[in-house]
Formats: structure tokens, sequence, C-alpha cells
């Protein structure tokens, strides 16, 4: 069985591992045959946004080869990332949002032989150390059964409905990652 070490990636190198990256996104969610092109050509296109975005972060798990990585950034004071949210968003996480308090998890992605290894969790656990915002949020497709199993797992809960085709996840409150 080979270990599995973690590390943190600077926005540099984050660029440079892109490919890397892209790769990992393709074996973590092998989706219909023929379909790998398509995906990863947009996976590429999320990941150059967010690796620009502010404080962003990433921290990538190496077995031999990357076999997980979990990402996000601050989300901007201005709110503009909450548009497409459906429902009331509670007033503490606009406060929140405004006083920039609110970290996105952006990706989570474990290849399917390293999954139920404890690799995302410890992922989790080194990504949010760093960071002191009060709350994180975790997008994912509404499809998307396998990471809302995961958040599950992880005490979170549902927020609500974005557009288009999304749902948001709140950590629950606590001094633990």
């Amino acid at each position: 069985m080979t270990e599995v070490f973690l590390r943190r990636l600077s926005r540099w190198q984050a660029e440079q591992q892109r490919e890397a990256v892209a790769d990992l996104y393709v074996e973590a969610y092998r989706g219909p045959a023929g379909a790998e092109f398509q995906d990863r050509q947009g996976f590429l296109r999320a990941f150059e946004h967010d690796v620009q975005q502010t404080d962003f972060d990433m921290v990538v798990a190496d077995a031999s080869g990357m076999v997980g990585c979990l990402y996000g950034y601050r989300a901007a004071r201005t709110g503009e990332w909450w548009e497409g949210f459906h429902g009331i968003l509670p007033a503490e996480i606009e406060e929140q949002t405004a006083s920039g308090r609110v970290f996105l998890l952006s990706e989570l992605m474990v290849v399917p032989d390293e999954r139920g290894k404890d690799v995302a969790i410890r992922l989790r656990t080194l990504l949010l150390t760093r960071h002191t915002s009060d709350v994180v949020v975790a997008v994912i497709k509404r499809d998307d059964d396998q990471k809302r199993e995961v958040l599950r797992a992880w005490d979170w809960t549902k927020l609500g409905e974005f557009e288009p085709g999304r749902e948001g996840w709140l950590r629950p409150p606590s001094p633990l990652p």
C-alpha cells in the first residue's frame, strides 16, 4: 500500500500543475465514454477562474502521482457570488460575506482507488486549518451524489439551491475544520 502525502500548492504551483489537476479530474469523475475531452476543457476553464480568486488555496494528495485535491477561495465581499441563490439567504451569512469571512470550497476530487481511506477528510482538515472564515460553503452539482454523501458524512447541512443546477452546503459551526 502506497502512503499518501499531503501538500499545499501556491497559486503559481497550482497554475503550473493545471494539466495534472485536469487529469485527476477526468480520473476522479469517469463519466460517459467520449465525454472526457469536453468535461476536461470545462474543468480547465473553471479552474483558471478559481485559481485567480482572492485567497485561493489548494491542497493535493500524492501517492506516486496526484490522487486527490481540494481547493477554494474567499468569497468576494460584494456578494455577487450569491447571485442565483434561490430562497432567503440568512442575514448572518450576508454580513459575514460583507466582512470577508466566507470561504468557498470549489472542488474536491479523489480517485476511486483512494476513496474510503480518509483522503478527503485529511485534505479538508489541512485546507481549512489555514482559514479563519466563520462560514465555509461547498457548492456542488445537484446530480453529484458522491459529493453530497461526503458532505453529509462531514455533518454539513444543505443551505439551498443555486442556478444553474447547483446546491450549496454549510460546514457545521465548530472550532474544528
